[in-house]
């Protein structure tokens, strides 16, 4: 599989690169990996996010190269759909812009959606599979490649604290950091540099966390009503699952995003004991094991009643 990927980049010259929808710093680290990489082979790269990049990324080389709209009438020899798990998540029109369509990814059920399908779901993070492929091609990995990299993998692990913090992980990550990548400059980077409307909205929505009565489902909710409080964004609520997911006990955490008057992103994380993903595509969304979501309609509190009874379902199933 990576050679034929390999064989693709090589015969190709024009290349669009996206992620999904909201996305976190394995699909930003591993786009922008990627990216610098075709670049450096002197390709035509265009790196692509629907939402554009969060601000926390912004210390990744290349960052500012990432674009959220396209031409209508662009089209491309290949594209790299990246931790997408489904290619509605990046964009269902890409199929039609792009010759040859890739799709890499490490969740379970990612969709076969692409003409190259490379998927592995052992690996810890997308962008251990864009690490491959630099190996496989016998590229250097410069340090603003390494950097990428470093960042998607330490993102996806949760600073090597969740159970896909495989030998992989450490053995890539090492390298990385071998090749001149700074940890502490990373970890500051992502979670020392935080805007103070992302604190006025945290601040606004821990009144909300709930605990169950029997201790192992927990959430957190954000409301429209608290982004314009707070003159934030969607992309200031990265990372506001963990606060429920911290909590001694706690098996399943919760949280609620509001998209509209009566729609809530519901997105799910789990220690380890409970399938998300499979609640979440039984809700009609998707994910893994341990991280997923879903869209759900109603008010606030007819979502969470509803999804509680979901959750509280599962786990009777499995005590």
């Amino acid at each position: 599989m990576i050679e034929s990927i390999l064989q693709l980049i090589g015969r190709s010259q024009t290349f669009l690169i996206a992620s999904h929808e909201g996305p976190d710093g394995d699909a930003i680290g591993s786009t922008l990996a990627l990216t610098n990489m075709l670049r450096t082979m002197g390709k035509d790269v265009v790196a692509y996010n629907h939402d554009s990049a969060p601000l926390d990324y912004a210390f990744l080389p290349g960052f500012d190269t990432i674009v959220s709209t396209l031409d209508e009438s662009a089209t491309f020899d290949v594209g790299f759909v990246l931790d997408a798990g489904e290619l509605s998540r990046a964009g269902s029109w890409i199929r039609e812009r792009c010759q040859t369509l890739v799709n890499i990814d490490h969740h379970p059920y990612s969709e076969d959606f692409g003409d190259i399908y490379y998927v592995d779901t052992e690996a810890c993070a997308t962008g251990v599979l864009i690490y491959r492929l630099l190996h496989a091609a016998e590229q250097n990995i410069s340090l603003d490649i390494a950097t990428c990299i470093y960042t998607a993998i330490l993102s996806d692990t949760g600073s090597f604290r969740y159970s896909n913090a495989n030998p992989e992980a450490f053995q890539v990550s090492g390298e990385m950091v071998g090749i001149g990548v700074d940890p502490w400059s990373i970890a500051s980077g992502l979670y020392e540099s935080q805007e103070f409307e992302r604190l006025r909205l945290l601040a606004l929505s821990l009144p909300t966390l709930r605990t169950s009565d029997c201790g192992l489902y927990a959430s957190i909710a954000v409301t429209l009503d608290m982004y314009k409080s707070a003159g934030s964004s969607e992309e200031h609520t990265d990372r506001f699952i963990n606060y429920p997911r911290s909590i001694r006990g706690v098996e399943v955490a919760i949280f609620f995003r509001q998209l509209a008057e009566d729609s809530f992103k519901v997105g799910f994380r789990s220690k380890g004991n409970i399938d998300v993903g499979a609640l979440a595509r039984a809700m009609h969304g998707g994910g893994h094991h341990n991280a997923a979501g879903a869209t759900v309609e109603g008010s606030l509190e007819s979502v969470q009643e509803w999804v509680y009874a979901r959750v509280a379902e599962l786990i009777a199933e499995l005590r």
